[in-house]
């Protein structure tokens, strides 16, 4: 929790997490070798470089995603010595340690496939979260509020966890291994607004903020059809491809079967989708996760 008697000292920006998504991998080499643009007078800034080895082989990750390896559980069982699960255990020791972090706020950069726009999540809905997101609407009008405050920041296992506050920049649609411009230069505005609120805050010089905001609350995650086999036996609705954060309602076509048959969706309250046919999540045959739209008072 962040106090006004304990501003916020230490950001990191971390990009790179995923291997194959670029936008935040070139921006960490563009302030590497620039960093005026991140660089504010109230508290000191650094890059990190999550999943090198990633990068190398042009792969999201090479044993395990490292975004899920940052619980307390796995953070701190030895037995857990593959890539991704050492490589927590480094930016642990780097950023962290996770409940006694030496670093106060950590911004994780990532693309996704899917039609998400410039998406800011956040894991707690504290009054400063909600300030700040806020701010970043008011900054910036197209951007979207992700709440994934269903548990508590201690029991998340995202990268940016390992802080007290920490959002993910999710910004999308871009393919893995490509590069968009539109998509990069959301994700840089977006990441300068973060560090604006984060100065103004510290300098107790915080404009007048709009009294609420949408947000939309994860619920759940849909899987794609599947035989018994845990074959896949359909895909997305064209109707619902392409439309995040679009309402769902009770009857409305999701799944297209490859025989031509149609599943609907039965559920009982207005859904918004999103991460709709994330490349990422094929592993697992997740076809979307479903939120509800809420209002959001600051």
């Amino acid at each position: 929790m962040i106090t006004r008697t304990n501003k916020i000292k230490t950001v990191a920006i971390v990009g790179g997490t995923h291997g194959n998504e670029f936008s935040g991998i070139y921006l960490l080499r563009k302030w590497q070798q620039s960093s005026a643009s991140i660089i504010r007078d109230s508290f000191a800034t650094e890059t990190v470089f999550a999943n090198p080895k990633a990068y190398q082989e042009n792969k999201r990750y090479l044993d395990s995603d490292m975004n899920r390896q940052f619980s307390h559980t796995d953070l701190t069982d030895p037995l857990l010595t593959n890539y991704e699960q050492s490589r927590a255990k480094v930016l642990n020791a780097q950023l962290g340690p996770k409940g006694d972090a030496r670093t106060d706020f950590i911004i994780d950069l990532h693309n996704t496939t899917s039609n998400m726009g410039p998406s800011l999540i956040l894991l707690q809905s504290d009054a400063f979260n909600r300030k700040l997101a806020a701010y970043v609407v008011s900054k910036m009008p197209d951007a979207v509020i992700v709440l994934e405050d269903q548990i508590s920041v201690a029991e998340h296992y995202f990268l940016s966890s390992i802080a007290p506050q920490g959002v993910i920049v999710e910004v999308g649609p871009q393919p893995q291994s490509v590069i968009r411009q539109d998509i990069l230069e959301w994700m840089e505005e977006m990441t300068g607004h973060i560090l604006d609120y984060i100065d103004l805050y510290n300098r107790d010089e915080l404009p007048v903020l709009p009294s609420s905001f949408e947000a939309y609350k994860y619920h759940e995650t849909l899987k794609l059809p599947e035989n018994e086999q845990g074959e896949r036996i359909g895909m997305v609705h064209r109707n619902v491809q392409d439309a995040d954060f679009k309402p769902l309602h009770n009857g409305d076509p999701i799944f297209t079967l490859f025989d031509g048959s149609i599943i609907c969706w039965e559920g009982e309250y207005e859904a918004y989708p999103h991460f709709i046919n994330e490349a990422a999540y094929y592993d697992n045959n997740l076809a979307m996760s479903l939120a509800k739209k809420v209002v959001v008072e600051v």
